[in-house]
Parts: C-alpha cells; structure tokens; sequence
C-alpha cells in the first residue's frame, strides 16, 4: 500500500535511540525476532553501555499481553481496533502529509505528546515498528512516519519470497476453484489447513469435492484423516534443503541425522518424483545453489556455506522505494471512525505451540506460558477491571462467541493488559493426540474468520458457572519468608535515571555477615570456580532456557496432573513479577531461578547420606546412587530448585533413547535432581585444556541456558580469572544475590532490572 512495489522490510534495533511499537511483538513472534532481541539488548543493557550509561528507549502501543510489551519502557493499552486511530493521530502530529485524525481521542494527551517530543529528538535514530496483526494502513502510516523521521533503523530489500503472495487470499481462491470443480488433483505439503483455515472457508467439507487429495505431514493429523493419501514427511533435521533468512540471506539446511522411518520422505522428494526427476534431496539442492552462484570456485563456496551453515554475503542489498504518490490520498480513502464500543477478541499465536503445527510436542505442550505460567492449555485472558465487569474469575470456564461461532475456554485474568479485550492463543484443541493429555481441547480456530482474522469486534462472554483446572507453574519462593520483613525482593529493579542518582540501589536494605558460614567455604582448587550472572534487564522471558536445558539434560515432560501437584521435573524455571505503580500501570519483570550453586548450601548439611556435596570448584553436586529419597534438601533450600523423581518418567522405547544426551545420567525413580551447571560441559573443555597443557579459556564453557537465551542475558566462567566476563558482571553495582540476606553465598547471581521510562510519563512504584 505504501510503495509502487512489492518489498521486504526489516529493522536495525542497534541503530535505534527510540522505538515505537504498534501492537509488535519483535522480540518473540516476528520474523527475525532472534536478531531483533540480541540488537535491541545491545542498546538497551547498561553493561554493555556502562561507561555512558545510557539505553534505547520501548514505547508499547498494545492490545495483547506480549513479551515485547514486558520490556517497554512506556506502555499504552487499547484494543487492536484502536490501533489504526492512535497511528493516525501520531502522524498528524508529526506532520505527515494527507492524513486525517479518525477520532479526537488523542488530542492533547499527554503519552502521545511525550511520544511525539522523543521520536522528533531522535531524527533519524528514530523507529515505528507496525505489528504483522495489524492491517495494511497501519503498516503504510508506520512507513510513512519513518520516512518522515529519515530512519536510519528501517531497511527495505527486494521480496524475499520467489512469489509474494497474500496468504489469506491464496487459500480463498484454493476453495473457490475446488468448489468450480477446477482442481482434480491437490497436494498439500505440510501445514494443516482442514484446522487452522479460516473458519468461514469450511476447508475440510471443501476437500471432499477433490478427486484426488494427499497430505505430506509428519503427523497423521485433521488433513490427513480427510484425505486419500496421506505421506509420511521427514523432519527438517533428517532432509536437505535451503531457506532464506528475514534479511534474504542463504542457508543450507544439512541433516545431521538421515531419516529414523524409511517410509518418510520431504517435500523435495515429493515434488520430484510428481516432475519425474530422480535426482536426491542433495542433488537437487547442490543444483540450485550451483545455479545461483556466479563465481569461479563452486566447490569452495558450497563447503564454506555447509561449514558456515550461511552463504557469506548473500543478504539481499538494500533499496531506497519512494513512497507512493497517491499515498496521501490513499490514507483519505481509507479513513475510518472510531471502533464502535464492547468487547474485542484478539488472535495470538501460542508462545509454545505457534499455530498448533508443535501440538504434539510434550515438551512444548507442558512449558508454562510465559506471563500466565499455565501449562498444558489455552486461556481467554482479560483485565481485572474487564473479569469484574464480566463477574468471572481464573478457572471460570467462560463461552466466547463472535462470527456466529462459540467455544469454551477457561479465563485466566492477568493484570496490565489492555480493558475489553479478550486474548486467545491459536494451535490448541488437538484432542487427537490422547498419548500426551487427556484435556488437550479448547480450540478457537472456529471463531477466526478472514475478515477477523486476528481481531474481531462484537465478543459476547457468558460464564458457563463450570470450574476448569489449570496446571499453574507458580514461583516456589516464600511470600511468608518475604512478608515476616527481613528479606530483600526477589527482583530488584529501578529506572536508568535512579541507577544514575544512585548507582548501588540494587544492594539490598538486609545484609549478613560475609564471614558467616555453615561451614568452611571451598574457594576452587586447580585454578577453577565456576559462577553465573543472569541480567534481568537483558532476561525477556521467552522460556528459551528452559527447553535448552530440558534437551541437554534429559529431563521428562511429566503431563499437566503432575505439573498441576508442583511435581514438574525442570532444574530452571523463570519466574514472572508484576510491579504496581502509582497511576495503575504495570511493570512486568522475568528471573530464571536455576540452583544457585551455595557456597554454604542448605541443602547439603541435611542430608543423611552426603548425596549432595560440594566439589573442589564450588559446584554442588548429586549422586544419585547415595540418594535414598528423603527430600530433606528440596524443604532446606530456600531457591526450591531441587526435583524429586515421584515415577519413573524414563521410557525406553529406541526412538527416545536416541533423543537423550548420553552425556548426561538418566535418573531413576525416588532420587532427588537439579541444575548441575552442566558439569558434562565443563569435563569437555577441561579434557580438551588438560590434553593442551593449559586452562580453561574465558568462554570456552558455556551451558546449555546461556547458549540459547536470544539475548545473551546469562554469562558463565570461572570466577578465579580475573578477566572473565562474569567476573567483570559480578564487580558491577547492579549485582546483588537472590535471598543473600540468609548466608547462602549463591554463586549465581543477578543484575537489577533497569528500565529506561519518558520521566513525563512515569509513574512511581508503590511502596509495598
């Protein structure tokens, strides 16, 4: 709508002073959102800023609970609808040629003046971000406001796409020519469309007029019931293949592994043999590539790109489009009133299941969702002020009806989120799958309809009167601990501008004596003491830690009973904190709590049989064969980061003894686990040190959760050395020791969450 052409945009977030986004989740759901986070928490840390101290600047326009939302620094909450009317008036008041205010809702108030004043200081270090649910006019105001401010955090390329195509639109005109009888033969590869079409396609009684149907999926799922053939697919790891990045560049898709079922095939086989072209996954793809490259050596780029896993310099180059110039008029045809009152259904994709295609991963499945913590099911979340007015409470089981459609869903109120909105998240209701769960239902792909597909006005919601049971991951630390007043908050957290008055605010008003112990303390031997930081301003609660550490370290899904009886086996969970300030707002706040490794560990001077133990190097260790069962330690440690095995979660099928680590022991029934710092990891690089007659190296050790947190907010090594990155995080005044106050010595430890607020807008925090 914004060009004359077809383009592809994507956003610098390091190059970014202030930011603006409209209902975006960049951070978690968006293409490149990988990237986007490791960029963002370059200017938004003070550790990496810290000779200046300065930080990027979020501002959240908002209608659903996001993980982008959690880390603004100013938020503003609406219904999606609303959206489009708070653009409108931002690009009138910085000037934007053609466009008419579609309500009077915004004139003179004062977050968008705020917004208005930072986005013109900032120029060309400026950013508006339009979310991927919102509709074109929002994306075209958003273009025309950067092109306004001369961004130099926005860069447009050519499509990435072979065939851009409007999704929502192909699949309409699918239907259409199955229901002409045009189509005689359909093959659909992947996805799952008699599922999560939109509903008023009817994609499913659709299939029926098709002569001949075949479904390549990995899952005999609700397609492949439906059709004549359904084909076994490979995973992404057990085929070749190649993708293009958010950025356009190359990657080679190499399987580690070749196929487990011989019966199993991808889509480049498929397609091959439907073209009679008997070359393999591999051949076809070295082809491709072989096609694209106009260089001299082949052989030497496409080993640098397998080796590399990306093909060096093939993001697509920059353009410079001009907007339309028609654009103003564009803006005046497609002017709208305000929304008209009453509750808002808005659409999400699970922060877990995506679009239902990770149904039927337990793993997925029992990780608790990331603001709610509830595991296992869907939820309709609303506002307190929305759950009065509706007289219904969390576990209600509430109807939802909108587009002539109703489901049943459990509410869960959750505070901070916008006022007459009701979110749900797509990819549940697979209740085919009963080898996970019993419960697996609560599908609202009925209510989602092309002209509603991510919002839609008009909700009705009536309380059923019936109880749900939701399996909540709850924060195991004491609030009775906390409220007898004699320790500090788990999370510690100030605005950029307190940190400058007072830089060693995050100290802790309790403190102990630092020669206080249970007993002698080993300070590491052999040159080793190994510590961990978790930055709770980098920390944005994605979860991706919880998963690495579940792979690395064998550790079972255990199904939503025993997660709903506290029994879920996970060695890190990250808790979620809610501050309330002075005006009602919200600040939300994430802490991975894995063991925290105590110098002068409880847990260890009650167990009967020395089955938790320090090592030479700090770490508290398990033996599992010296363990008898008496969870004395997991009611001594204050953290509650101790897991006792109530069953023998172990299966010992052949397919999933080849999922385990086998680096790592798989633990029996009645025997107490938890974090170990992955000390399989640490033994790796110490062999490779020893074998080379030297030390450990300052990153060389990296555990599984450091690895895979997207922005970088864990860091490990060994606190002996004193030009380890740790080492330098722990001298801050930022770091502080979650319940410290009781003479534990963790050895991980924590920077304070800063954020970084418009002082026009903000609002102090209320004192507890």
């Amino acid at each position: 709508m914004a060009f004359d052409q077809e383009i592809n945009t994507y956003y610098r977030f390091d190059e970014a002073e202030v930011i603006l986004s409209l209902d975006a989740d960049f951070l978690f759901s968006m293409p490149g959102s990988l990237r986007y986070t490791r960029d963002f928490m370059a200017r938004h840390t003070v550790r990496e800023n810290a000779d200046q101290a300065s930080m990027s600047r979020l501002y959240m326009v908002e209608s659903a609970p996001t993980l982008t939302g959690a880390k603004a620094d100013n938020h503003l909450k609406m219904r999606a609808s609303e959206v489009e009317g708070f653009a409108r008036a931002l690009a009138v008041a910085l000037g934007v040629a053609g466009v008419e205010a579609s309500t009077t809702r915004w004139n003179d108030n004062p977050w968008l003046a705020a917004l208005v004043q930072d986005l013109q200081a900032s120029g060309s270090r400026a950013l508006v971000v339009p979310g991927d649910e919102q509709p074109a006019v929002v994306h075209a105001l958003a273009h025309a406001i950067n092109n306004l401010l001369a961004s130099e955090a926005v860069v447009y390329t050519e499509p990435i796409e072979v065939s851009p195509v409007t999704e929502n639109e192909n699949i309409a005109l699918l239907v259409q020519e199955i229901n002409n009888r045009n189509v005689d033969a359909l093959f659909i590869l992947s996805g799952n469309p008699a599922y999560d079409a939109p509903a008023d396609l009817d994609f499913a009684s659709t299939l029926a007029n098709v002569a001949f149907s075949a479904h390549l999926s990995l899952y005999y799922d609700e397609t492949s019931r439906l059709v004549q053939w359904h084909l076994p697919a490979t995973t992404f790891i057990e085929a070749w293949g190649d993708a293009r990045a958010y950025d356009g560049s190359l990657s080679v898709m190499q399987p580690p592994i070749g196929p487990l079922y011989p019966q199993a095939h991808s889509a480049h086989d498929v397609l091959a043999a439907l073209m009679g072209d008997e070359r393999t996954g591999y051949q076809l793809v070295r082809a491709t590539w072989q096609g694209l490259y106009d260089g001299e050596d082949f052989e030497a780029y496409w080993r640098r790109a397998l080796h590399n896993g990306v093909a060096e310099n093939s993001a697509l180059p920059a353009i410079s489009p001009s907007l339309r110039s028609d654009l103003a008029g564009q803006f005046a045809t497609l002017a709208t009133t305000e929304p008209a009152a009453g509750l808002e259904l808005v659409f999400r994709p699970s922060p877990t299941l995506y679009d239902g295609r990770f149904g039927y991963n337990s793993w997925l499945q029992e990780l608790p969702h990331p603001l709610t913590k509830v595991s296992w099911d869907n939820t309709a979340i609303m506002s307190v002020a929305t759950a009065n007015d509706l007289e219904v409470e969390t576990g209600d089981l509430v109807e939802l009806s909108v587009n002539n459609a109703s489901v049943r869903v459990p509410a869960f109120v959750l505070p901070g989120v916008a006022d007459n909105v009701v979110t749900v998240y797509l990819g549940y209701g697979r209740g085919i799958s009963a080898d996970l769960d019993e419960d697996l239902d609560f599908n609202v792909y009925p209510l989602r309809t092309l002209a509603a597909f991510w919002f839609a006005p008009g909700l009705q919601v009536r309380n059923t009167g019936e109880d749900y049971k939701l399996a909540v991951v709850r924060s195991r630390i004491d609030p009775e601990q906390l409220d007898r007043g004699y320790s500090d908050l788990p999370v510690r957290a100030g605005t950029l501008a307190e940190f400058r008055e007072n830089p060693t605010f995050a100290a802790g008003e309790y403190k102990v004596d630092p020669n206080l112990a249970i007993f002698p303390v080993q300070e590491g031997e052999g040159g080793y003491a190994w510590g961990m930081t978790i930055d709770l301003t980098a920390c944005i609660g994605c979860n991706a830690c919880i998963i690495a550490c579940q792979s690395e370290n064998n550790i079972p899904a255990v199904g939503k009973e025993n997660v709903a009886k506290g029994r879920e086996m996970y060695w890190l969970r990250v808790d979620r904190y809610y501050l309330e300030h002075e005006d009602g707002s919200v600040t939300t706040s994430f802490q991975p709590v894995p063991c925290m490794q105590c110098e002068t560990a409880p847990c260890e001077i009650v167990c009967p049989v020395q089955a938790t133990i320090h090592d030479t190097e700090g770490i508290n260790n398990m033996i599992y064969n010296r363990c008898i069962g008496t969870r004395y330690c997991s009611a001594n440690c204050p953290y509650s980061v101790r897991r006792f095995n109530f069953q023998r979660y172990v299966q010992d099928e052949d397919i999933l003894i080849e999922q385990r680590n086998p680096n790592v022991s798989v633990r029996p029934e009645g025997v107490m686990e938890k974090c170990t710092y992955c000390q399989q990891r640490i033994n790796a690089a110490r062999i490779n040190a020893r074998n080379e007659n030297r030390l450990i190296g300052d990153g060389e050790v990296m555990t599984a959760c450091q690895s895979a947190c997207p922005a970088r907010a864990i860091s490990f090594g060994n606190l002996n050395d004193p030009d380890a990155q740790v080492v330098a995080l722990k001298a801050q005044p930022l770091n502080y020791g979650l319940l410290e106050e009781l003479g534990t010595r963790p050895r991980t430890t924590y920077l304070a969450r800063l954020s970084n607020p418009n002082a026009a807008l903000y609002s102090p925090v209320e004192e507890a």
